[in-house]
């Protein structure tokens, strides 16, 4: 048996005796271990070989995974352990609670890049105050479909109850494939069904460009420019809102998504029209490249929740996911693919613009370049103006000839919900 220190900067496991990083072979990338120790950054695993000679590596944690002294404790247990003949009892879930696990899964830096971290945050801090203190091995099936029936008897709509074990799902396949949990306790929560099936949960609330204008015209500065973006790409929220001035280059009027901001871990190129290009252009910038682009006194915004409500009961605009006529700020994103599609655009163009899925067939005949994709958000905007110019419905090909020709008046109704 020994124990191994990581290195907290390339995460090669080598021995706790080394001072620097550096393996037996030579490589590492040298970081200062020692120091690394002293600042509690070094993180330690326990080795050990199972009957049969295969050797198997358990990572620490918790609050004390980066104490040596901790570390020396598990080892002696796991000595004990195998002259009593019981190594094969030994998994990481026999003796780790679900929010130990959870700090685990928290802590990847894949999961700390994703668009919905926050989101998955508030999830799983839901799911831990029920299973928190509960060791992982423990929580069988049966426990979460009585959290279910129990969250759903508290008031929760079925789509909250199965994000909640949604995320708490994610925490376990992570978990399994880094053989972290067995598979009995993958197939746990693996069992648990969703309550909502197929598209149950899908919503169909649009903003008419009236509602839009009195929506953004009520909204204070920092949510305008938050609401004008979603209106304007059919972006997602935590893409607005992850938006830095790194990914905007107002030069081209283009917004560039690497895979790790959007939700289908897919890169995505966005144009900017001409309105938001106005709105963009008079925000505070930084000197870093992370500086948030939708900010507020500089610093990220998380949540915009309160903010929206205000604003739409200042609009008289229902707001809500499950009230009847409610809107929810990814509304937005069907508002722009509505008003695309009724503007002439072709399906394809749009989903290239808010990342949509699209068959494999589909895409291989149907490519789609960014020439295509500022049409489209021009052609959205005309319409949209047509639409508060006329007052009514309107068919776009019959009014697109004559907008264009003043295209750059716009309506007072929506230089005011600029300001």
């Amino acid at each position: 048996m020994a124990i191994l220190a990581e290195c907290p900067m390339c995460h090669r496991r080598q021995s706790i005796r080394s001072k620097r990083c550096m393996s037996k072979n030579g490589k590492g990338c040298g970081a200062d271990l020692e120091k690394a120790k002293r600042s509690g950054k070094v993180k330690y695993w326990i080795a050990y070989r199972l009957p049969g000679g295969k050797q198997r590596f358990e990572k620490l944690t918790g609050e004390r995974s980066t104490s040596i002294e901790y570390a020396k404790d598990a080892e002696a247990k796991r000595k004990v352990q195998r002259r009593e003949n019981r190594i094969f009892d030994i998994k990481p879930e026999s003796k780790m609670t679900f929010q130990e696990l959870t700090d685990w899964y928290l802590a990847l830096e894949k999961v700390k890049a994703l668009a919905s971290y926050s989101t998955i945050q508030v999830y799983l801090g839901k799911f831990n105050s029920e299973f928190g203190n509960v060791i992982v091995s423990q929580i069988k099936a049966a426990d979460l479909e009585n959290h279910q029936t129990k969250r759903k008897a508290e008031g929760l709509a079925d789509a909250t109850v199965d994000h909640e074990i949604g995320a708490a799902k994610g925490v376990i396949y992570k978990a399994f494939k880094n053989d972290i949990v067995s598979g009995d306790t993958l197939r746990a929560f693996q069992n648990v069904e969703d309550l909502l099936k197929g598209n149950s949960n899908a919503r169909e609330r649009v903003l008419s460009p009236e509602e839009f204008s009195r929506l953004a015209a009520n909204a204070v500065p920092h949510l305008g420019a938050i609401l004008w973006a979603g209106y304007d790409t059919g972006m997602r929220e935590g893409e607005v809102l992850g938006l830095t001035w790194a990914k905007v280059s107002l030069k081209d009027r283009i917004i560039r998504l690497k895979a790790e901001d959007t939700k289908d871990h897919e890169p995505r190129e966005i144009p900017i029209c001409d309105e938001l290009f106005e709105i963009i252009n008079g925000l505070p910038r930084g000197i870093k490249d992370d500086y948030p682009v939708f900010g507020y006194k500089g610093k990220p915004i998380k949540d915009i929740r309160s903010a929206l409500i205000d604003a739409c009961n200042k609009a008289g605009i229902i707001y809500g996911r499950f009230k009847e006529g409610g809107f929810i700020y990814h509304d937005l994103r069907r508002t722009f693919s509505t008003d695309a599609r009724k503007a002439g655009v072709p399906e394809s163009v749009i989903k290239e613009i808010t990342g949509h899925s699209r068959g494999e067939v589909f895409d291989r005949y149907n490519q789609v370049n960014m020439d295509d994709m500022r049409q489209t958000v021009e052609k959205t905007v005309r319409y949209r103006r047509a639409r508060l110019l006329s007052g009514k419905k309107v068919d776009f090909r019959k009014e697109a000839a004559s907008v264009d020709q003043n295209v750059d008046q716009k309506p007072n109704s929506v230089k005011g919900a600029h300001n």
